[in-house]
């Protein structure tokens, strides 16, 4: 049965991050991060040792909230709430916030209360031997806040939330209608009384929250685990029900997560008359739509843009069976089709989804109906049903480049998306460069000179449904793993899975780009990079197009300028651009940017030297025009003007007048 219990929320937050602002509090943070899989990072003036340094705490800890990670700041509340002040618009979108005092004596949840802070904060104080100092008014009276329930169940009016929780801290009692497991009716709870002993908890929430074999499920538990006032007249009600229902007085309508809407679809469906079928399924069926757990199809059209457009139109995720589980169900379909089994391998995809996912304890509640390339079934689960637990995703495979590797040059795109990926796959030396960020992935690392089979393994793993981050130093499009991918998409040698995957790609900082900060501005006009490595270009191809960017003027970046065995392709390129520009036009020799052991120097191309350079240095090569000025602390820098031979201040006062 694809029955879950109710999860609390902060079990699927984004990691969290602990505050440090000096070695006293780093015991303490390191003891909470441990205990909550969090990333610990410290004042890099104060602190000698975290996952990560930062500069300024206020900038810090309002780029994190921003993001929407939870924060757990190690020093004083006032201050927390000091720096975010000036953020806090919409308390329904910001991530918990913690204030821990530096001995671990309190833990007091600020912010996102109701987002999981209240539930983290306790954890937290169960693991530092501290007290969790809630102050909410429903968690302290009821050990619940009715307005955030846990995943499984949809609030459908939180605008009433206030109201109702005012009515029971004043003393109010609740009535709580449960609907019974695959019935149509929502019937009334009613107390215990003399029955069974007087714990105040409804005959039905009881019976809900017990499964035949006497283990507790999923829909009842956090009811169960509350000490709200239950009494069958009382003036408050909370309705949990399948069925769409307007809210009457102090009521809270929640809509739990049974239903599992099956799609199927021709290739290329239109996208717009998906979401219509789905939407008349939903309405014709009778049930809310909020109640959708997740829309789910055959693993053929896991990239079949309809079914993920309908699962993205109600919220929820996409999931997938292969066609034996399909096939499985022949059974229990309504409407078998041989047309369809002799396309697909199952005699049903809509109607053997829906049902695939409520599994045997559930039931078709809604046969397909059919639009001109779509269908469309229901199935109700006697329970919750955990979408993760179900099917396959469609796997994603994030191509990420982290820039030097440094934490700071690292956008924080990229580091959401290695976040979440389950697995990391690739060369060793950049998969260490992640640090913390890596922390409970599964590592795939690879050798040089094995990148096909790095992308292949990356690709294949996306395939199986798993979320994976292809890692690639500088950015992932600039000779790098990104294009792999897209040639495997085109030649193939990848399997069918693989290609129904979806791809992200995230930029990084390119040594290009580094080395152009590091120096000042050579990359102010035209400029062009070219690789000189013969591995994969023709020799005489890379001679053509030193030659042609030496004609025109072009500024350079020289990538694999060197190897150990390749030392003669730097020196031709200096002594050809050297027909073109002067022997006095700036290089710049930038090695391991970003990087303990950086150093970035100009030398004269003329006397470029090959020994000079390594396999960790990126060459760029000014044009005819760039030139180098010293500022007044004596540091000397590279730039190429905007405009070419006196033509930028003409051109300016050109556009200027017009």
């Amino acid at each position: 049965m694809p029955a879950c219990r109710l999860k609390r929320k902060h079990k699927t937050m984004t990691r969290p991050v602990i505050i440090i602002l000096s070695d006293s509090a780093r015991e303490t943070g390191r003891a909470i991060a441990d205990a909550i899989d969090g990333e610990l990072v410290g004042a890099k003036a104060r602190v000698s040792d975290a996952d990560r340094l930062f500069e300024s705490a206020a900038s810090e800890i309002r780029s994190l909230f921003r993001a929407g990670r939870p924060i757990i700041a190690v020093m004083a509340s006032g201050a927390v709430i000091r720096i975010l002040a000036p953020l806090l618009d919409d308390k329904h979108s910001e991530p918990p916030v913690i204030a821990v005092a530096e001995d671990g004596s309190s833990v007091v949840p600020l912010l996102g209360g109701h987002h999981g802070a209240n539930d983290l904060a306790r954890d937290i104080a169960v693991a530092i031997s501290g007290f969790a100092a809630v102050t909410t008014a429903g968690d302290l009276r009821f050990g619940v806040a009715l307005d955030e329930p846990p995943e499984g169940l949809t609030l459908a009016n939180p605008e009433n939330a206030k109201a109702v929780m005012a009515e029971l801290v004043a003393g109010a009692d609740v009535r709580l209608l449960l609907p019974s497991p695959l019935g149509e009716k929502v019937p009334e709870g009613r107390m215990r009384g003399s029955q069974t002993g007087s714990e105040g908890i409804p005959h039905r929430l009881a019976m809900l929250g017990t499964s035949p074999q006497g283990e507790k499920t999923g829909l009842a538990d956090w009811f169960v685990a509350s000490t709200l006032p239950f009494s069958d007249a009382g003036a408050v009600t909370l309705t949990v029900t399948v069925r769409p229902k307007q809210a009457e007085g102090l009521e809270l309508v929640y809509h739990p997560a049974t239903l599992a809407l099956g799609m199927g679809c021709e290739r290329g469906c239109d996208i717009g008359e998906a979401i219509a079928l789905a939407e008349k399924a939903i309405s014709e069926s009778g049930y809310a739509p909020e109640s959708l757990a997740a829309v789910v199809s055959i693993d053929v059209k896991a990239d079949e843009a309809a079914i993920q457009a309908v699962a993205n139109h109600f919220g929820v995720p996409a999931r997938f069976f292969d066609a034996a589980t399909l096939e499985a169900e022949t059974p229990r379909l309504a409407n078998p089709s041989d047309i369809v089994f002799a396309e697909v391998g199952c005699h049903g995809v809509a109607e053997g989804a829906a049902l695939a996912a409520v599994g045997s304890g559930g039931a078709l509640v809604f046969p397909k109906i059919k639009s001109k390339g779509a269908t469309a079934a229901i199935a109700r689960a006697d329970d919750i049903i955990d979408s993760s637990t179900i099917g396959r995703a469609r796997g994603r495979l994030f191509v990420v480049g982290i820039g030097p590797g440094s934490d700071d040059w690292r956008s924080p795109e990229v580091s959401k998306m290695v976040e979440t990926a389950s697995d990391l796959v690739g060369y060793s030396l950049y998969l260490d460069l992640l640090g913390s960020l890596a922390k409970g992935k599964v590592r795939h690392d690879f050798d040089l000179g094995k990148e096909e089979a790095r992308v292949v393994h990356a690709m294949e793993l996306a395939g199986q449904g798993k979320d994976v981050a292809l890692v690639c130093s500088g950015d992932a499009g600039i000779y790098a793993m990104a294009t792999l991918v897209f040639e495997l998409f085109e030649k193939g040698g990848i399997s069918d899975a693989a290609r129904r995957i979806e791809v992200q790609c995230s930029p990084g900082i390119s040594a290009l780009q580094g080395a152009a900060a590091r120096i000042g501005a050579p990359l102010g006009h035209d400029f062009c990079t070219i690789s000189l490595s013969d591995l994969l270009t023709p020799w005489e191809h890379i001679q053509k197009r030193v030659r042609a960017a030496g004609e025109g003027d072009f500024v350079i970046a020289f990538y694999n300028p060197v190897s150990m065995k390749r030392r003669t392709q730097l020196a031709w390129a200096r002594d050809e651009l050297l027909k073109y520009r002067p022997a006095s036009s700036p290089v710049v020799l930038a090695t391991n940017l970003g990087r303990d052991g950086e150093t970035v120097r100009t030398v004269p191309l003329g006397e470029l030297n090959v020994d000079d350079v390594d396999m960790l240095t990126v060459v760029v090569v000014g044009s005819s025009e760039s030139r180098t000025v010293t500022t007044g602390d004596g540091k000397t820098w590279v730039y190429t003007p905007r405009g070419y031979s006196g033509k930028a201040d003409t051109g300016m006062k050109k556009e200027a007048a017009e």
